[in-house]
């Protein structure tokens, strides 16, 4: 593959090929993330200590993608870009292989942050490149592809790996995220084209970007809107087994259902996206509030749900492609920065889910009570939306 053929395929209406390529890399590196949680049970007895305390890789790795986005953009921006990618690819790599090779929980968690850092600026400098990469009426579906790798992570990714590693070990699968990155960052070498931030890059230009109030009315819907569907994802195991009374081995497929939701998801958002992106923030946001109480009030139905499950994934991500075609538009002149605080305003919003819940079920309301929780949440996103179109229609008019 090679720039010229990446050409003849934007012209006859399809997507460069290297922007696949930035998702499958996003997909290998977002494996990580998903895959901690299946096997958390068998760090804690192999490193001899509490479940909390493993669960603290989570952490570790979440704040390093909220660091790691902005300041690794401020960092790298006069850096080609495909340089900046493969680097993160092998900071992310050696970072996960060295957490395989210690046994000391100390050593482990610095691995994990640093591999945050790294998937964290891959991602915003993937996002940046594939934008790049197509027309500006494309950008959205072009980043809602990338996007796509990560909900591919969650549908299989992180399922995968946990399988691989409950007949090798809680090891195994990690090993094979950092053969799947290698794999992506020999494919980003060779088939994704050179690009750079644009002539004479500068960090004033990229921080008064990033300053703009608009921007910040597009990050608080990001945070909300990924907190509100990501809080029921989170406990949808504990809701399927308390509130609905599913059986355990149905928990899985259950879950897969989300991811496939979330691919259909993006699909449609990324072709609205680009003609009508407040009309897909507005829909996506509508559509997890109204899914959110369906769950909270048919939770005892367990058709219903499984239904609803699919169409809370599809509800929930269609407003990615949005978000980052809002983000690139407003901050067109320097996306690198506020791309790559777009990803740590989405995975904030991830992060905050336990602290949104705590009330609920420290006052013994109970996981059912989650989804309304995620209810009011994505509510609470669309006054943000609503104010970002407004100011966009002033300027036009």
């Amino acid at each position: 593959m090679n720039v010229r053929s990446d050409a003849r395929a934007v012209a006859r209406g399809r997507l460069p090929v290297a922007v696949h390529l930035l998702a499958f890399s996003l997909f290998a590196m977002g494996s990580a993330e998903f895959l901690v949680a299946g096997v958390l049970p068998a760090i804690a007895a192999d490193l001899r200590i509490p479940l909390s305390a493993a669960g603290a890789m989570i952490s570790a790795f979440a704040v390093g993608v909220v660091v790691g986005g902005p300041v690794l953009a401020v960092a790298t921006l006069r850096r080609p870009r495909r340089t900046t990618l493969v680097a993160a690819q092998a900071l992310f790599a050696a970072s996960v292989a060295a957490g395989l090779l210690v046994d000391h929980y100390g050593v482990i968690l610095v691995t994990r942050f640093v591999a945050g850092l790294a998937y964290a600026g891959f991602w915003a400098a993937a996002a940046v490149t594939a934008v790049g990469l197509v027309t500006p009426e494309r950008a959205a579906r072009a980043s809602g592809v990338v996007v796509s790798g990560l909900s591919l992570a969650m549908i299989a990714g992180g399922p995968a790996s946990a399988l691989l590693s409950h007949f090798t070990g809680w090891r195994g699968g990690f090993w094979a995220v950092v053969a799947l990155t290698a794999v992506g960052a020999v494919a980003t070498l060779a088939a994704v084209p050179e690009t750079r931030a644009g002539a004479a890059p500068a960090v004033r230009r990229e921080l008064r970007a990033v300053a703009r109030p608009q921007l910040w009315l597009v990050y608080a819907a990001t945070l909300t809107s990924t907190a509100a569907y990501m809080i029921t994802y989170n406990y949808l195991a504990a809701f399927l087994t308390g509130s609905t009374g599913t059986a355990e081995v149905w928990v899985p497929p259950i879950l897969t259902l989300f991811g496939v939701g979330a691919f259909v998801g993006l699909s449609v958002g990324g072709r609205v996206a680009d003609r009508r992106p407040f009309h897909a923030l507005l829909a996506g946001a509508a559509g997890i509030a109204l899914t959110s109480a369906g769950l909270a009030v048919f939770a005892g139905q367990a058709v219903v749900v499984v239904a609803l499950v699919a169409v809370l994934g599809m509800a929930g991500f269609v407003l990615n492609p949005a978000i980052y075609g809002r983000v690139f538009t407003i901050a067109s002149a320097a996306p690198t920065l506020a791309g790559a605080t777009a990803v740590s305003a989405f995975q904030l919003g991830i992060s905050l889910v336990p602290l949104f819940a705590a009330p609920a079920l420290a006052g013994g309301a109970g996981v059912g009570a989650v989804p309304w929780i995620g209810a009011a949440l994505a509510l609470a996103s669309v006054p943000a939306v609503l104010a970002d179109r407004a100011l966009s229609a002033q300027k036009t008019s």
